[in-house]
Formats: structure tokens, C-alpha cells, sequence
């Protein structure tokens, strides 16, 4: 089992930064390809970024590149997700995820199951 665990949401004013991170115990983190995502009303959870196992791949969902940045540090289990130049429309929580053996493009199709999930961090932003 590996268990995820989100920190770093909060709330903070449109054109603002916010990082979140994610860590992970457990299990080794590193086999394990992390995702970032959300989930507005209605709709389907969205990967807006992944990371590979080795850091080397990534992945972003439109709405975000540009903007965000996935980051990991395997020696500290953790993964991060450095948000620059927040929007409203980025308000949502966000989930940390993991799949082993995954690459950044896999972890973005939506419907890809994930092997574990965080239980998510808050993130508002307000206009």
C-alpha cells in the first residue's frame, strides 16, 4: 500500500501562486508515475499534470501549461505542484495520484485508473 497525503491548499487572490505537495508512504514511491487532479461539478476528475517515475516525462493538461509545474523529489517521496497565475476558474480540490509504471502521457488520459489516491487539499482563488 502506499499512502498519499496533500498539503498546501488554501486560499489565495486570482493572479496569485500556490504550491501544493504530495507525500507519499508506504511503499518505494519511485516505480510510481504521479498525477495531479481535479474535478469541477459535473464533470469528470482531469489529470492537469503528471509526472514519470524518473521526473524525466511530463504532462499538462491545456488549461494549465504554462502556468503550472509538476515537480518530484523521490528522495523525499514527495511530489509538488507549483501553480503560478491563478484563475478562479482554478478553484477545486486537488488529488494526488499514483500509478506504477506509468508514463506522464498514460496518468492524463482521462479514465486511466490510478493505483492510489490522495484524499485532496482545497485550493480557492478568489477574483
Amino acid at each position: 500500500q502506499v499512502q498519499l497525503v496533500e498539503s498546501g491548499g488554501g486560499l489565495v487572490q486570482a493572479g496569485a501562486s500556490l504550491r501544493v505537495a504530495c507525500t507519499a508512504s508506504g511503499r518505494t514511491f519511485s516505480p510510481y508515475a504521479m498525477g495531479w487532479f481535479r474535478q469541477a461539478p459535473g464533470k469528470e476528475r482531469e489529470c492537469v499534470a503528471a509526472i514519470s517515475a524518473s521526473g524525466g516525462d511530463t504532462y499538462y493538461a491545456d488549461s494549465v501549461k504554462g502556468r503550472f509545474s509538476i515537480s518530484r523529489d523521490n528522495a523525499q517521496n514527495t511530489v509538488y505542484l507549483q501553480m503560478n497565475s491563478l484563475k478562479p476558474e482554478d478553484t477545486d480540490v486537488y488529488y494526488c495520484a499514483a500509478r506504477r509504471l506509468a508514463t506522464a502521457q498514460t496518468m492524463g488520459v482521462t479514465g486511466t485508473r490510478m493505483d492510489y489516491w490522495g484524499k485532496g487539499t482545497l485550493v480557492t482563488v478568489s477574483a
